[in-house]
């Protein structure tokens, strides 16, 4: 997890914060600087000022994981946790993250999808199809190790501004960045932030906002999947010095493992511009596949991360894949001549175990455990195989 990740936040004016210049620094300070913040190419003033440019590659390791929906049994679940410990009016969802929570915190850079805003300090909680979860989940969301979110889906304006500002004063609150929200017209433009001295953006967007309009009329609000849009919007972060530029899509179709021909046409248009080097999906509820399009990894589908689908009365009841999920970890290299190199990303399979209190459990590592027994295991072993089915060439071996 990259704690001190800079941001760099710059609207109005060509460039970056005030150390997207090259870092000068003395000898006594290169060895802990340049892993942090010194670009792919920079001039280094030692003490006795003779200057060398320093040509290396800059890298940084990265997870991504689905949809964080809390459904009421899992507020009632995190209800009594916090019971548990002497809090009887909060809510405590750590311990559904405790399982996975040293994958996400040896990353350089881990990104949640919240679909769900969060409710306003005086508002009722609620359910589907309108969300409103309890604040506590961006606690522990912050814990399990993330250090961004995307936040535009389908139920995006399902409590209207103030659901938004409340989500975003939330991630605020824990040092969760953001993206695919605002609380301003400026906040949803694109921003440039740094990890291990690389430049990154990140955006993101949705397919629809249900039905509803936008809140208050108010479109800045979130951001709709449009190709044009999305490629001059990443345009734009390189313009602000964005080496990398990441994508979060809101988009498929529910229950379906093959991405829709729209996730396809999307991926296409967005790819062929050159200016992506990363797309990152949800929404389907089902793990998708994932593929090169364009010579850049498109992550069709990551699942449902934090979930309980499966118990929600429905016809038809939605499929036990709706539990299995996955961390997918890549590492993002920038080269001394600019050029972005992800290597294969690599998927983690989990699975969310409602009988033990809604845990997210890394399957591979529950499987090689002695100590998980019984039905456990047999789920465990189920969950694998349907994400074998869909995504057995990246698993992790």
């Amino acid at each position: 997890m990259q704690r001190s990740i800079k941001f760099c936040v710059a609207i109005f004016v060509l460039g970056s914060c005030a150390s997207g210049s090259p870092s000068l620094v003395t000898s006594d300070s290169i060895s802990t600087t340049i892993e942090t913040v010194v670009p792919s190419t920079a001039v280094i003033t030692t003490s006795n000022t003779a200057t060398t440019t320093l040509e290396s590659d800059f890298s940084f390791t990265i997870a991504v994981s689905g949809d964080t929906l809390p459904h009421s049994p899992l507020w009632r679940g995190a209800q009594r946790n916090a019971a548990a410990n002497g809090d009887t009016t909060g809510y405590d969802f750590r311990p559904m993250f405790a399982l996975v929570k040293p994958i996400l915190s040896s990353v350089d850079l881990a990104i949640c999808h919240l679909e769900t805003p969060i409710a306003p300090p005086d508002e009722e909680l609620s359910t589907y199809p309108f969300f409103g979860v309890p604040i506590e989940i961006t606690d522990a969301l912050a814990d399990a190790g993330y250090d961004r979110c995307s936040t535009a889906s389908n139920h995006a304006m399902d409590r209207g501004t103030r659901g938004i500002d409340t989500t975003l004063d939330a991630l605020d609150r824990v040092g969760i960045s953001h993206t695919g929200m605002a609380r301003t017209a400026i906040e949803i433009e694109p921003n440039v932030f740094e990890v291990n001295g690389i430049k990154v953006a990140h955006m993101s967007y949705t397919f629809s906002y249900n039905g509803l309009a936008a809140a208050n009329g108010e479109t800045w609000r979130s951001a709709l999947i449009d190709s044009d849009r999305i490629v001059r919007d990443s345009h734009r972060a390189r313009e602000l010095g964005a080496q990398v530029v990441l994508v979060s899509m809101h988009w498929g179709n529910e229950r379906e493992t093959a991405p829709s021909s729209f996730q396809q046409k999307i991926a296409d248009e967005i790819t062929k511009s050159g200016e992506v080097n990363l797309i990152i999906g949800s929404h389907a509820h089902v793990l998708q596949p994932i593929k090169k399009v364009n010579d850049t990894w498109v992550i069709y589908g990551l699942g449902n991360f934090l979930s309980n689908m499966p118990t929600v009365p429905k016809d038809p009841p939605w499929p036990a894949s709706t539990q299995d999920g996955a961390i997918v970890t890549t590492k993002i290299t920038l080269q001394p001549d600019g050029k972005v190199i992800i290597d294969q990303p690599v998927v983690i399979p989990t699975w969310v175990d409602r009988i033990s209190g809604w845990q997210i459990r890394s399957v591979l590592d529950d499987l090689k455990n002695n100590d998980i027994t019984g039905s456990t295991r047999a789920e465990l072993q189920q969950s694998l195989k349907r994400t074998t089915k869909v995504l057995g060439d990246f698993i992790a071996k």
